[in-house]
């Protein structure tokens, strides 16, 4: 049930009789016709733009269209009144009785209220977090993780079939790095001074690991030449790594369905056979860039790579996917991996990619259309930086210098829902201030303890009403204006879920139940002035019913968010 489809299907069906009596000419095009919240709420429970939008081509004033769709709306049951305003808006009022079936549709549905049909069934990949294996996950990887995952988690509720993938970077330098870095904790559980040198990564972590390679290797690999030591060296400290990783993510609930490697690109034909596919369409030549702009000629040496003819695509530049030394540029492996995605089979792809990676976005676009013929879309969204706070001072981490936040550091703190939904608090591609003293604070300034609070006492007030025995509700007993603004409200749930679905932004879903709980808690106040408006009516029994009703669909909706979130809904405060 989504009421402002039902409520556009009106005004097409209005709109299509205007043409059958002669009062709009034949032919025109509806589709940029929509029904949506009006910018100011006390216009109206919904607004109009189809006068606006067919004057032109209808060859009419906007306000006769307007006037003359109010007139015919206002013969529909569900629609109390249609008021013309400015140069042509039409505002919508719905009757009670539309806001209080809203209430009967969320209890019949239940968990189910809002589910959206926008996927129908496609597949969508969701590529996320993709760390380094050369550490365990701090805390710029966990607005990544969740972002994904709430993503993932968002899209299957709007139909989609959704795969989360994490992309293993271990073929590049930096895995040669941390296995250097981890032969000298190998050599220290031997009794050794290890050489952290310039370069290698010093955490403390690695000391495990060195101990775990003298488990597995004893002394066999010590005054050995590198070249014996580094690759099974490399490849036992990734495993480690990586199940790290595994254990941080699960501590954040966020599981995946796919790990791919990027070193199975290396050596196995699928970087060659991705690079000719595109050959074959003409899409990779060999030729020499022209210079950068601001360079100059004698900073400049043009040299001759084999490029892709990303601009074909949208890009600025066509971009090198092989050196003049004939090694692979970082592109390319990229351009595997995508094709290995399409060849998947997936309608969508996401990538969730750090801030530094907003370059890499039109080349990301390109390639994805040009392997896909345009078939598959890419949605690249970018993860902005992660400021922490505690006790009123910036808290700074620094990878390399072994002093970093971990996940388990933040998790550990706070807890996991209240990691998950701080970290949604903000769109993705602005900076947030993480603050340890407002994620543990017990007010309404804080948005998981205030949404978390309305769903406990949206439980309390369920709990006595069944332990009361309340039976059946007659929704019609909800007239109040307090109740209707929050059946409202509840009646917006599905849209909203399709909206953040659209845009690939969960922070919707955030903003949507910070709302909710906020016309909750505020009918619940009123309550303490207004006897009539408490939720519990000791003289009436169908009063409380209705009332008691309005509160269940409250929880269903909080709870329903909350599980997009990934956050579970607590049933008391303690």
């Amino acid at each position: 049930m989504n009421l402002f489809d039902d409520m556009r299907a009106a005004v097409l069906a209005a709109l299509g009789e205007m043409q059958a009596a002669g009062a709009l000419p034949a032919g025109l095009d509806f589709g940029a016709v929509t029904v949506e919240p009006p910018r100011d709420a006390g216009h109206g429970d919904m607004a109009t733009n189809a006068a606006m939008v067919l004057a032109k081509p209808a060859g009419m004033q906007p306000r006769a269209i307007a006037e003359a769709l109010a007139a015919r709306l206002g013969a529909d049951g569900r629609i109390a009144s249609a008021e013309v305003a400015g140069p042509g808006f039409l505002n919508l009022r719905l009757a009670p009785a539309v806001w209080q079936g809203v209430i009967g549709a969320i209890l019949t549905a239940g968990a189910d209220y809002g589910r959206a049909t926008l996927g129908a069934g496609r597949r969508v990949n969701v590529e996320f977090v993709s760390a380094n294996p050369t550490g365990p996950m701090h805390v710029g990887h966990v607005r990544g993780a969740v972002f994904g995952d709430a993503l993932a988690r968002l899209l299957a509720f709007a139909g989609w079939e959704v795969t989360r993938e994490y992309y293993i970077n271990d073929g590049g330098a930096q895995v040669e790095v941390l296995a250097r870095s981890a032969y000298e904790r190998y050599r220290e559980a031997h009794g050794l001074a290890p050489a952290i040198a310039d370069g290698l990564y010093p955490g403390d972590y690695l000391i495990e690991v060195g101990q775990a390679l003298k488990a597995e290797y004893g002394a066999s690999l010590l005054d050995r030449p590198e070249s014996d030591w580094l690759a099974p060296v490399r490849d036992f400290a990734i495993a480690r790594m990586m199940e790290t990783i595994r254990e941080d993510l699960a501590l954040l609930g966020v599981t995946m369905d796919v790990y791919f490697s990027e070193r199975s690109l290396y050596g196995t034909g699928r970087i060659e056979g991705a690079l000719e596919s595109l050959r074959a369409r003409g899409l990779v030549y060999h030729g020499v860039l022209e210079p950068p702009k601001g360079k100059t000629p004698e900073d400049w040496e043009p040299r001759a790579q084999t490029l892709f003819r990303s601009t074909a695509f949208g890009d600025d530049v066509d971009r090198p996917v092989m050196k003049s030394d004939g090694s692979w540029t970082y592109f390319a492996p990229d351009i595997a991996y995508h094709f290995d995605k399409v060849t998947r089979g997936f309608d969508l792809l996401i990538d969730v990619l750090g801030a530094d990676h907003g370059g890499y976005v039109k080349r990301l676009k390109a390639v994805v259309g040009a392997l896909s013929d345009e078939r598959v879309a890419l949605d690249v969204k970018l993860i902005q930086l992660v400021k922490l706070w505690k006790d009123g001072e910036p808290f700074k981490m620094s990878k390399r210098a072994g002093t970093f936040v971990t996940l388990r550091d933040v998790v550990e703190q706070v807890g996991a829902d209240v990691t998950r939904f701080m970290m949604l608090t903000r769109k993705n591609d602005v900076a947030l201030d993480f603050d340890f003293d407002k994620a543990l604070e017990q007010s309404k300034d804080n948005p998981v303890f205030y949404v978390q609070y309305a769903h406990a006492r949206a439980r309390s007030v369920i709990r006595k009403a069944e332990a009361a025995g309340v039976g059946v509700a007659d929704l019609s007993r909800l007239g109040h204006p307090a109740e209707i603004a929050l059946a409202r409200l509840l009646g917006n749930w599905p849209r909203q879920v399709e909206q953040a679905a659209r845009t690939n932004e969960p922070h919707r879903i955030v903003f949507y139940l910070a709302d909710l709980a906020a016309e909750f808690h505020a009918l619940w106040n009123r309550g303490t002035d207004d006897p009539a408006l408490r939720f519990v009516q000791p003289d009436d029994a169908q009063a409380t019913a209705a009332k008691v009703a309005l509160v269940r669909a409250t929880a269903v909706v909080i709870s329903s968010g909350l599980g997009i979130l990934g956050v579970r809904p607590v049933d008391e405060m303690r």
